[in-house]
């Protein structure tokens, strides 16, 4: 092993709104002191009890388009869910966008967050 993961780092123009979007459905801490990062104006972090999402401001940003080639999905999440349906009513009411559905029989969805980024809800 030559690293481990510290963080997953998504651009935004607004660290807050995202890393609030993020902490509702995930849970975790907004801007808990770590000295590995400095938080301030550009750069927000949610530390969760598995991994830590780091939020940095880039004023153009242009989101991805799944599943558009020219603006490729760059990354994406996958996050388990007990109940599809109920995890997708509160992912939309939180702002997220729902980019796929499927066919009714597959176990995943695809969805945006606020600033564009794709990310799947996966029934456990």
């Amino acid at each position: 092993m030559i690293a481990k993961l510290q963080c997953v780092v998504l651009d935004c123009v607004d660290v807050v709104e995202l890393s609030r979007f993020y902490q509702s459905l995930l849970g975790g801490v907004v801007n808990q002191p770590d000295p590995r990062w400095s938080l301030g104006e550009g750069w927000a972090t949610l530390h969760t009890d598995r991994l830590v999402l780091a939020f940095q401001r880039v004023e153009d940003h242009q989101p991805p388009r799944w599943p558009d080639p020219a603006r490729p999905q760059q990354f994406h999440l996958d996050l388990g869910v007990k109940d599809l349906a109920r995890a997708q009513e509160d992912v939309l009411n939180l702002g997220a966008s729902l980019l796929d559905e499927g066919d009714g029989k597959r176990s995943w969805r695809i969805f945006a967050d606020p600033a564009g980024h794709p990310f799947c809800l996966v029934r456990d």
